[in-house]
């Protein structure tokens, strides 16, 4: 009987570590794009209840129905890029920014169109043949460093209104960033295997003594509410939308199968996966592109960095994940709880997502040198990172006289890096063995 209870204490602290992160990769990113779009503070908290009960749904659906990998659905960089640059290129036509965020829920609908036609008609798994673990490893990495940067401005607290390093707030975000990774490094049992719970929790006490003063003030609100339906209105269904979600919903498939890979890896050992997975992964993907449009939030999308936090914590079950995904569902019917919850501190939840990163990088980097790296690859890897880091520097407003298409991806250096390993590696093989 202790025997049990000791494992239902373990399983109800994995589903709490696993709600947490779910919790700290989606709380983020809707302050972001309530930046971007200027919204004041109601529309925000409309925002991250919406968030938080779509991310639990997609993660559930996925792992239960999907691809069956404790893998998480959040908003990640790629359509954060999209966000941002539409943003931009709306205003320079004249947009408002509610018509602009019409078109994106349009957008996000084309793209759950074609991700779920792929899956239905068992046309993803086709596509495996380019994702070799040179290709899966340049993912990984350009995703790590287009990330990093979003992280480390976060925890040094130059996300908010200030441009200006705050020292406090960025001793507290390093000291949680070194506290997760030494537990995960040097820990034993449960204090390794709850590094990322024991590191906020710790990091979030840090900041209420010694950053929040008692100052902060939580609104009126009520105490039980629906996630609003088409809150920023009507999908605007332009032909500028169509192609977008296309090229999105191709290049989402590379973010599914690396995704895939990186856990199945981290679970088994070894990439190890089947063809039924990869479809239905990617038509429950197109699924769950078409409630994050219904929900008017951001889209989702497998989240790699699930199979960081699975090598830094240890946990490898599927039952936790699926419980705090449906953890996460309830809370966000229950404002006051959302506002509670997404209280965790930006610093706080940067440093935790950040020490997950290590652990995806050093991934990306094994998949990169499980072969040889002849002359081929590494001029492959120096084009393909080069060119794709760089774009990563640049501001959107560079791109003002391209068209709207291409502006939205030539600002994404993660789009354009992948595209080109994959280009690259397909191309100088077929010319080694035509000479």
């Amino acid at each position: 009987m202790k025997i049990k209870d000791v494992r239902l204490f373990d399983r109800s602290l994995e589903t709490i570590q696993w709600f947490v992160f779910l919790l700290a990769s989606a709380v983020a990113l809707p302050i972001v794009i309530g930046s971007i779009f200027e919204l004041d503070f109601n529309e925000v908290a409309g925002l991250m209840q919406r968030t938080f009960f779509v991310v639990g749904a997609a993660s559930f659906l996925q792992g239960m129905f999907g691809h069956r990998l404790p893998i998480m659905e959040g908003p990640a960089g790629l359509w954060i890029s999209i966000f941002a640059v539409m943003a931009y290129t709306g205003a320079q036509s004249g947009d408002s920014y509610i018509e602009t965020l019409q078109v994106l829920e349009a957008t996000m609908i084309w793209t759950g169109i074609f991700l779920l036609m792929f899956g239905v008609f068992r046309l993803s798994h086709r596509v495996l043949y380019v994702f070799t673990p040179l290709v899966t490893g340049a993912f990984l990495f350009l995703l790590t460093i287009q990330l990093s940067g979003t992280f480390l401005e976060g925890m040094i607290g130059i996300q908010q209104s200030s441009d200006v390093i705050d020292p406090m707030e960025a001793s507290v975000a390093f000291l949680t960033l070194l506290l997760v990774i030494g537990l995960s490094i040097i820990g034993k049992g449960w204090l390794k295997s709850f590094a990322v719970l024991i590191g906020i929790v710790v990091g979030w006490v840090l900041y209420v003594l010694l950053l929040d003063k008692g100052k902060t003030t939580s609104p009126q609100i009520d105490a039980f509410a629906m996630p609003e339906l088409f809150a920023w209105g009507t999908p605007d269904f332009t032909w500028g939308a169509l192609p977008l979600g296309f090229i999105t919903a191709v290049i989402l498939l590379s973010n599914l199968v690396a995704s895939v890979i990186a856990v199945s890896h981290t679970i088994s050992g070894k990439p190890d996966f089947t063809y039924d997975q990869i479809n239905r992964g990617s038509g429950f993907l197109g699924l769950n592109h078409g409630i994050s449009a219904l929900f008017s939030s951001i889209a989702n999308v497998s989240l790699a960095s699930s199979s960081g936090f699975m090598q830094l914590t240890g946990q490898k079950g599927k039952s936790p994940f699926l419980f705090a995904s449906l953890l996460l569902v309830v809370f966000s019917f229950f404002p006051p709880l959302v506002g509670f919850i997404s209280g965790i501190p930006a610093p706080v939840a940067n440093a935790a997502l950040l020490a997950t990163f290590v652990q995806l990088m050093g991934l990306g980097l094994s998949n990169i040198a499980s072969e040889t790296l002849d002359e081929r690859r590494l001029t492959i890897l120096g084009i393909s990172f080069l060119l794709g880091i760089g774009l990563m520097f640049l501001p959107p407003e560079v791109f003002q006289g391209v068209p709207g298409l291409l502006q939205n991806l030539l600002s994404n250096g993660l789009l354009v890096g992948t595209v080109l390993v994959i280009v690259l590696e397909q191309v100088w093989q077929e010319s080694n063995k035509s000479s």
